[in-house]
Order: C-alpha cells, then sequence, then structure tokens
C-alpha cells in the first residue's frame, strides 16, 4: 500500500496479531487515562513482544514529561511516542525522533498552530470540546491538505471503510489512524475482523 495504515487503541494480544496479519504499518498503546482503549503497561510489554518488528509500535500519552515518557518507552519495548496532550515544541523536539506531536484541528488557526511543531512526522485528528481525540468524530480534510505537502502526516479523525478512500484522495496522506471505525459494535476496546480488513483493502483501493 502507497499509504501506511496505523491501527489505534489496541488493548489486547490478539487484536495486535490480527491487525498486522492485515498489513498494518504501526500500532497504537494507549496510555491516556481518559481513553476507553487505556492499558498498562504489562499488557504493552506482551502486545510489544508479539508483534516484534513487524510493524511500528506506538505508545500514546498526554501531559507527561520527558523522562517519564522515555522511562516509558523503555519499560514497554515501544517504538515511539504519540503526544496528544498540551506538550509544546520544546518537549517534542526534546524527544525526536522517537515521538511525534497529535494535533486537534478545527479552524485555520490550528492549522497553522500544528506547522509550529518539529519533526517529520505530525498526525492531526477531528477538534471536539474537552476531548484529546479517539472520539470518531471527522476534521476538514481540506484543511490539512497543505500539511501533508510539507510533512509526513497521519490522518486520523472518524475514518472508517466508507470513507478513508476519499480522505486519502483528498488528503494524500503519508499515513491513515483509525480506532473506533474498526471497532466491534458497542465495544471501544475490541476490534472487528470483518471492519478492520475492509479498512485496509479501501486504503489499497485508494492507492
Amino acid at each position: 500500500m502507497s499509504v501506511h495504515v496505523k491501527i489505534c487503541g489496541i488493548t489486547n494480544v490478539e487484536d495486535a496479531e490480527l491487525a498486522v496479519e492485515n498489513g498494518a504499518s504501526a500500532i497504537g498503546l494507549n496510555f491516556v487515562p481518559t481513553s476507553p482503549r487505556l492499558i498498562d503497561v504489562e499488557m504493552a510489554r506482551r502486545i510489544v513482544e508479539r508483534v516484534g518488528a513487524r510493524t511500528l509500535t506506538v505508545v500514546v500519552v498526554a501531559d507527561r514529561g520527558a523522562e517519564d515518557l522515555r522511562a516509558l518507552l523503555r519499560a514497554t519495548g515501544a517504538r515511539c511516542l504519540q503526544l496528544c496532550g498540551e506538550e509544546s515544541p520544546e518537549l517534542v523536539a526534546e524527544l525526536l525522533p522517537h515521538a511525534y506531536k497529535s494535533v486537534r484541528i478545527g479552524t485555520a488557526a490550528d492549522v497553522t498552530g500544528a506547522s509550529l511543531y518539529p519533526g517529520e512526522h505530525l498526525l492531526v485528528d477531528a477538534k471536539v470540546e474537552g476531548k484529546l481525540g479517539g472520539t470518531g468524530k471527522t476534521l476538514d480534510w481540506a484543511l490539512v491538505e497543505p500539511l501533508a505537502r510539507a510533512r509526513n502526516l497521519t490522518l486520523a479523525g472518524g475514518l472508517r471503510p466508507s470513507n478513508v478512500a476519499d480522505a486519502i484522495r483528498c488528503v494524500r496522506p503519508f499515513c491513515v489512524d483509525v480506532a473506533s471505525g474498526v471497532e466491534r459494535d458497542g465495544d471501544a476496546r475490541r476490534k472487528d475482523p470483518e471492519k478492520l480488513g475492509a479498512f485496509l483493502r479501501a486504503v489499497e483501493s485508494a492507492g
């Protein structure tokens, strides 16, 4: 596939294996306390050990210090940090190249703010008041298309099998990120094999 896929909110070894078998480039392991997809260090370590080097393992965090984050990477064995809180550009720079910023986008001003963060990679998600992400809401793709020309952009926010091909054609991102769009109905902690397979096929069809 010409566009990478990150399956976020993995909570168990079985779903991690499912994501890898379907061709995911990365999986996200959530350590944000308010998330329904929250896992602990022991589960994260088990998932990382299972997938090995077959896919990139990303720890999703918010508003933690640099030393704490480095310790979390060591404890889990994960390879990268996705920073979803109010982290400063300076903190992101301190953690490069093993980190990237997730920015919530609602307006053109948010896009300008996103461009201030350093690093090769950047993730954009829908801006929902009081939420750090993972809401299943879609953002205005046209707003972030210029970012995709300047950075390795990961597009998140309300993607699912029925709309991800259109999103890719509009934005041309480096990677697409999905959590709720491939979950079992009513269960934020388990992935649906049929939805996950359909999502990967839709990405491939967008080429």
